[in-house]
This record gives C-alpha cells, sequence and structure tokens, in this order.
C-alpha cells in the first residue's frame, strides 16, 4: 500500500471518529472563554482561530468571550498609570477603566477578529455595550481583614458583576454567518462602564443562551486530583467535595466555582482544558476521550 493511500484512510478514519460529534452538536451553541498565556502565543492563536472557523463550517454556534489582563497591565506600564491593589485586585478607577475598554474591546478583540477572519469565517467584534448585550453592577467584593479579623467590603472602583443579559443580538447573529468575539466590559444602569471578570461574563452569557457546553481555556490540563491526574468528569456535588477536602485549592476554586454557576444559570456542561494545548477546543469537542474536565449538574 502506498504513502498516498495510508494517509487517506487515515484521514478517513479521522472522519468518521469526528462525525457522530459534529452530528450531537449541529446547531448548538458553544462558548468559549480564551485567554491565559495562549493568547500570547502566534501560533496558538491561529489554532485557536482554525478550531472556531472549523466548528462554524460544521454547523455549531460559537461565542467567543475574551480576557486581557496581561495586555491591560503592560498598557498601564506604558501610560505611567499606576495600579493599585486590595487584596490581591487590581481597584479600577476612571484612567483605568477607560484604559481596559481601550485595551480589550479595541485592540485584542479586534487582533481575534482578524485571526478567526484569515481562516475564511465571518467574526465580529463586540462588547456588553453593543446592543444593550450586558447590563452590569458594581462587584461587591467581601474580605474579613486579617489584623482585626472584621469582615469589610472592598471598593474596587468599576469592577462589575453581570446582572442583565439580552440575548436578542446573540440570537440574530447565531441565524448569520457571523462568529461573535465579546469584549467583557458592559455598562451599568448608572451610566458607569465596568470591567467584568472574563469567566464570569463567559458564563452569564453562556447562561443567557443556553449553551451545550461553555469551554475555559486556561494554563491548566483541568481539574487534577491528589496525584497530580487529570479528573476528566466531575458532577456538581463532587467538586463541591473536593473544594471541600482541599483537593481543589488555590485559584481552580473561583474557577470551579464560576463553572458551577453557569451549570445553574442553564449551561448544559463546562470544561477547563489547558489553552496551550494546540487545537485544545476540537480535541474536547470532536473526540471521544475530551481533553480536559467536564462538569455537569
Amino acid at each position: 500500500m502506498d504513502a498516498q493511500s495510508t494517509n487517506g484512510e487515515q484521514q478517513a478514519a479521522l472522519l468518521a471518529e469526528t462525525l457522530p460529534f459534529m452530528q450531537a452538536y449541529e446547531h448548538k451553541t458553544v462558548v468559549v472563554k480564551y485567554g491565559g498565556h495562549a493568547m500570547g502565543n502566534p501560533e496558538l492563536g491561529k489554532a485557536f482561530a482554525r478550531d472556531i472557523a472549523l466548528l462554524k463550517q460544521s454547523g455549531i454556534n460559537p461565542i467567543v468571550v475574551h480576557g486581557g489582563g496581561p495586555q491591560i497591565g503592560a498598557m498601564l506600564n506604558k501610560l505611567g498609570i499606576e495600579s493599585h491593589f486590595e487584596h490581591g485586585l487590581r481597584v479600577t478607577d476612571q484612567r483605568t477603566v477607560e484604559v481596559v475598554e481601550m485595551v480589550l474591546a479595541g485592540s485584542i478583540n479586534k487582533e481575534i477578529v482578524a485571526l478567526i477572519n484569515a481562516e475564511g469565517e465571518w467574526a465580529i467584534g463586540l462588547c456588553g455595550k453593543d446592543g444593550n448585550m450586558v447590563f452590569a453592577e458594581k462587584a461587591k467584593k467581601t474580605v474579613i481583614d486579617p489584623d482585626s479579623n472584621i469582615e469589610r467590603v472592598l471598593d474596587l472602583g468599576f469592577v462589575g458583576e453581570p446582572v442583565e443579559v439580552d440575548r436578542t443580538l446573540l440570537d440574530l447573529l447565531a441565524r448569520s454567518e457571523l462568529i461573535p468575539v465579546i469584549a467583557p466590559v458592559a455598562p451599568g444602569r448608572d451610566g458607569a462602564t465596568y470591567n467584568i471578570n472574563a469567566d464570569t461574563f463567559a458564563g452569564a452569557i453562556a447562561g443567557a443562551v443556553s449553551a451545550s457546553r461553555l469551554l475555559f481555556l486556561t494554563d491548566v490540563p483541568g481539574v487534577l486530583d491528589r496525584e497530580g491526574k487529570l479528573i476528566k468528569q466531575l458532577t456538581v456535588a463532587e467538586a463541591r467535595t473536593l473544594i471541600r477536602d482541599g483537593t481543589i485549592s488555590g485559584g481552580m476554586i473561583p474557577k470551579v466555582e464560576t463553572c458551577i454557576e453557569a451549570l445553574e444559570r442553564g449551561v448544559e456542561g463546562v470544561v477547563i482544558l489547558n489553552g496551550k494545548t494546540r487545537h485544545a477546543v476540537l480535541l474536547e469537542l470532536l473526540t471521544e476521550h475530551g481533553a480536559g474536565t467536564l462538569i455537569v449538574r
């Protein structure tokens, strides 16, 4: 058998494996939160854009929500705007939120749009302000003062939480050839502009459109057990048990809690996976074994 025949058989086998998964997600909505180190790597960026384009070409409705913390920090430094932190959280004053909007809804957003367009699809850059898609309220973060042991509410400035999501624009785009790429910036009913955590924003969007899957591209393979091995699937009850016994710890706790909130909003399944793996989105959705940790109700 010649090399060409062997290659053809391999391609046919691959297509046979992926076709049932394509059919399972056909006409379904998949929200992908794109962030972390994958955003700073040109090759991973191209692979991600190709994944999103292929989902659209397969009859799946992808929505991309992106972050951009490192890029915001770099721009603030470039402009000589000093960042202030409270308990590790950036305080967003008026000057800072203007830079946040410029970076997130401007340069980063259009860069992702351009990458997807280069793969032959039509992407459109948006933020929560467009079409009154998302309204936010000032976030309330409560902490315990380590010296006095007294609980107090942090004032993080223009940091918000999504409280209303109108899916009208997203439904229009779902019926079109356009792929929404959304920056986590939204207005408040008070007229202010709020910076929203991209994970929280993606969960709110996914819940509003009753997404079949919400994928969080992170810098880790997923949720790991005590031996450091990937846990392929968890229920909400199992995830909460792992938080209580310390198996899930540190920065993974808020990530998993955001997953649980998204499930409570109506998302069918949420996946934490490694965005540094090439074609992680396709591996998760279109192969039998997936690529990360699936959390379900």
